[in-house]
């Protein structure tokens, strides 16, 4: 191959064509050793499932309202209670299993949801994991107080699970008697500001 490099001239056309060969050849092989480098500062799906943190804006929520956003392929809650719906949680707590969280608080709820009834950092704002600590179902949502099909006629206000009857409260606390054995999950969370939560941290909470 020297050899017949050496005999052409510059102007060769197949000497030309090996160059740019080569050369496009070098600039795939730069830019294919380039990408797994500029991937790496970019979270994987593995490393999103495996629980990296995921930011919320809660601006847009409003009181009595509820949004979803998902960490570690869960469906987390964020309810912005009302002054109303607050003020029932206390006097709910003789009908619930594990008011304050203690049967396994580690799991059930960090320390700072497990220091009151609102089981949060911000007594308006809830924030849980939906999924039904029975068999994994996705409770409804059943905000609106008083009689209603399948709950009580002193209803108010939170969670029913259909697939086999578990109601929880407006602070995820499950009723007595019912077959989910657990609160619902509180999952580590900490406010960036008054609209941001960054779910899946709370080194600073």
């Amino acid at each position: 191959m020297s050899e017949t490099l050496a005999a052409s001239g510059p102007n060769d056309p197949s000497k030309r064509t090996w160059l740019i060969a080569s050369g496009c050849a070098g600039a795939v092989g730069g830019i294919a050793a380039a990408v797994p480098f500029v991937s790496s500062f970019q979270p994987s799906e593995r490393a999103k499932a495996a629980g990296a943190a995921v930011e919320a804006d809660i601006s847009a929520i409003k009181p009595g309202e509820k949004m979803t956003v998902e960490w570690r392929g869960k469906p987390v809650w964020i309810v912005r209670r009302t002054p109303e719906q607050l003020a029932a949680l206390p006097k709910l707590n003789d009908q619930l299993a594990d008011p304050l969280s203690q049967r396994k608080p580690t799991e059930q709820a960090p320390e700072y949801a497990r220091k009151d009834e609102s089981r949060s950092i911000k007594p308006e704002y809830l924030v849980v994991v939906g999924i039904c600590t029975h068999l994994g179902c996705s409770p409804s949502e059943k905000f609106k107080a008083g009689p209603q099909p399948s709950l009580p006629d002193d209803w108010q206000g939170g969670f029913f699970c259909p697939c086999h009857g578990s109601t929880f409260d407006l602070a995820g606390r499950v009723f007595k008697n019912k077959p989910a054995p657990d609160n619902l999950e509180v999952p580590p969370h900490m406010y960036l500001s008054d609209t941001k939560l960054l779910i899946g941290e709370d080194k600073k909470a």
